[in-house]
């Protein structure tokens, strides 16, 4: 059983799911049997590709482990190095001269140029100059501002601050209290009975408007909402269900048709493969074995052995009238140069005196024999 179909929970099936079942699934395995043939055309022709095609992979990896990555190490290496010396010359040309000049003038200058001067006229005059200038406006402040300050104080209180301290007590205070006792009271009271009477006629229109609109609604439940219920319970609920029964069975049909289509291309590629072997590998090795291997063997020793043979010694035999020409022509070519020029003059053999090479006493004795062979000088 399909695992689908086993995780699935059972459902009661009616005339519908018959009726649609045997036709979607006769014109679904019409339409996948081809499809599945080409998939597993396809699958073949990539095993292939795939057998093919690894020498090619491996020879690239080969070369990308081998070739490629000592070259990009070497160029790395490379870079490493030429990004080294470049930090090293900026280092050497640029950052060293300006921390040379930094530490050695500008530092010092800074130091003992601007530094200490500027502490020394700090010290010496500044101070005690601020100091000065601080117990100078201590005693102003103390002796002359101070009672200056108080007695303005004491002024702009009498001529701004109790002017209008006693308006407000005495004015502002006693009309804001008559104004909201007498005005603001009496004409609250009569917004607050105006709002009263407001709100009651917004309820009565508020109730009217909730009797209309539950009118409306009705309206709209009767002309509306009912014949969309009707609709979706008589035409739309059967539909769905007949398209979901549909769907279903076209899924189920694709899978089983899928299935069958599997084993149809089993057995056809198992018939394509009996009949290539049938009819063109078994003629083809009959073929080589009784055909291709006897005429084979019978050109090889009739024909290209004795051929290979003759024409070897052939080819020794013209080697040797080459050799024999050549050593003839220089011999000719020698002869030649004698007679014309003549040739150096050759010492002619003496015959040597037998059991002896040479004398070993008197002066005699110190003459050999030209051409002779020396023999042993111990007497056996």
């Amino acid at each position: 059983m399909h695992p689908e179909k086993a995780a699935r929970p059972a459902e009661p099936e009616g005339c519908l799911t018959a009726a649609v079942r045997i036709p979607v699934r006769i014109v679904v395995l019409v339409l996948v049997v081809p499809l599945r043939l080409a998939w597993d055309a396809l699958v073949l022709a990539g095993a292939f590709l795939r057998r093919a095609f690894r020498p090619l992979g491996r020879a690239l990896g080969w070369c990308g482990a081998h070739v490629l990555t000592p070259l990009g190490r070497a160029v790395a290496l490379t870079a490493e190095g030429l990004v080294t010396a470049c930090r090293w010359l900026l280092r050497t040309l640029l950052l060293r001269p300006w921390i040379l000049l930094w530490r050695h003038l500008v530092v010092p200058l800074a130091v003992h140029g601007v530094a200490t001067p500027a502490a020394w006229l700090y010290r010496t005059l500044l101070a005690p100059l601020g100091r000065g200038l601080a117990r100078a406006t201590a005693w102003a402040y103390t002796r002359l501002l101070a009672p200056l300050g108080r007695g303005t104080g004491a002024l702009l209180r009498a001529l701004l601050v109790r002017p209008w301290a006693a308006l407000w007590r005495y004015v502002a205070v006693p009309v804001a209290a008559g104004t909201y006792r007498w005005v603001l009271t009496p004409l609250g009271h009569g917004l607050a009975l105006l709002a009263r009477g407001a709100g009651k006629a917004l309820v009565l229109l508020g109730r009217g408007l909730l009797l209309l609109a539950r009118g409306v609604g009705w309206l709209l439940r009767t002309l509306l909402v009912t014949p969309a219920v009707l609709l979706y319970r008589v035409v739309l609920a059967p539909l769905g269900r007949i398209l979901a029964v549909l769907g279903r069975e076209l899924v189920d049909a694709l899978a089983a048709a899928w299935r069958v289509a599997g084993h149809v291309s089993r057995a056809v590629g198992r018939v394509l493969r009996l009949l290539a072997r049938n009819l063109i590998g078994r003629p083809a090795a009959w073929f080589y074995r009784s055909v291709c291997t006897p005429v084979g063997h019978l050109v090889r020793d009739a024909l290209w052995r004795p051929a290979r043979k003759a024409a070897a010694e052939a080819g020794r035999a013209v080697s040797a009238a080459l050799a024999a020409a050549r050593a003839t022509v220089t011999a000719a070519r020698r002869d030649a140069w004698r007679a014309l020029f003549g040739g150096p003059r050759e010492p002619e053999p003496v015959p040597a005196i037998p059991g002896r090479a040479r004398n070993l006493g008197g002066a005699a004795s110190r003459q050999t024999v030209p051409g002779a062979a020396a023999e042993s000088e111990i007497s056996p």
